[in-house]
Order: structure tokens, then C-alpha cells, then sequence
């Protein structure tokens, strides 16, 4: 497994490669690299989608939350008191349920990855537990990154080497 930086590394690297043929005009010393973490769950989802982007697969989160809807209001009455009526309504997601945070398509393999930061101490749920089963039982891939670092030995162990 490599360490936490040759990893970033190498995520800096396929993404300067790929800023450089978007815009070979560009001189080397006026390109911004992008600051790229693993301490939370947004900043890992973002590092794992950019990385196999990159290397030439297809990515993307899966949004599993429901919607906010707010009902509320301001009024006033008749004496000039403000005051906030209605409610907020929460509406349960419509897909499935413990489904993974991205799915991929590497090597045309069905991929699909929970992002369980191990910085925030987050656990993978029992409904997450079963959609795992159901990927694995239809052939598909399943993978639990908990920093960036594990997850780029994870693809190289299963996908080798990055190109």
C-alpha cells in the first residue's frame, strides 16, 4: 500500500496531466493545484470521483438523502407581532435504501463505493449492509473507502497499477 502522500501524489499528478492537455497554453508555473483531503466524507467522496475520473472511468455520486420541504412562514397580526407559523416536512429519499455513495463503471465493472470517513468514526448502517450483499450476489463490485489512501491500494490491488 502506498503512503498517504505517494497516493496524493499521484492524484496531483492525473490531474495536472489532464489541466495541461486542457490548456497546453498555460505555463507550468501559473496552474493551480487544487487542494485535495480526506477528513471528511465530502473531501474523500471528491478525491475518489477525481481520481477515477482521471484514470478514465466513469464516476458519480449517488444523492440518497430525501428532500426538505419548509412550509413555514411569517406573519403578522393585527398588533404588529411577527411570528413564524407552518412547518418543515422531510420527504424520504425515493431510491434505494442503504444504496452506496458512488457508483463507477472500471474495466466494465459495475463498482459501487460507500465512503465511511475514518476521521468522523463513521460506520457502515445495516440497510448498507444488505444493499452490499445485493451487489455482490449480482456480480457487481463493492468497496467501503475509509481515507484515500486505502481506497487507492484497494484500486491498485484490484484494477493494478495507474496508467
Amino acid at each position: 500500500m502506498k503512503s498517504h502522500s505517494e497516493a496524493f501524489d499521484e492524484l496531483i499528478r492525473l490531474y495536472l496531466e489532464e489541466h495541461r492537455k486542457k490548456y497546453p497554453a498555460i505555463p507550468n508555473s501559473y496552474r493551480a493545484i487544487p487542494k485535495f483531503e480526506d477528513k471528511t466524507s465530502n473531501g474523500l467522496t471528491r478525491c475518489v470521483i477525481t481520481f477515477l475520473r482521471l484514470s478514465g472511468w466513469q464516476a458519480e455520486r449517488i444523492n440518497s438523502q430525501g428532500r426538505v420541504i419548509d412550509n413555514r412562514r411569517t406573519v403578522t397580526d393585527i398588533i404588529g407581532n411577527q411570528r413564524i407559523i407552518g412547518n418543515i416536512q422531510r420527504i424520504p429519499t425515493s431510491g434505494t435504501r442503504g444504496t452506496a455513495d458512488i457508483s463507477a463503471t472500471i474495466r466494465g465493472r459495475s463498482v459501487k463505493i460507500e465512503v465511511k470517513c475514518a476521521a468522523t468514526g463513521d460506520r457502515q448502517r445495516e440497510a448498507q449492509k444488505h444493499y452490499q450483499r445485493e451487489v455482490e450476489a449480482a456480480g457487481g463490485i463493492y468497496a467501503i473507502a475509509t481515507s484515500f489512501t486505502q481506497f487507492f491500494g484497494w484500486y491498485q490491488s484490484n484494477f493494478g497499477e495507474v496508467v
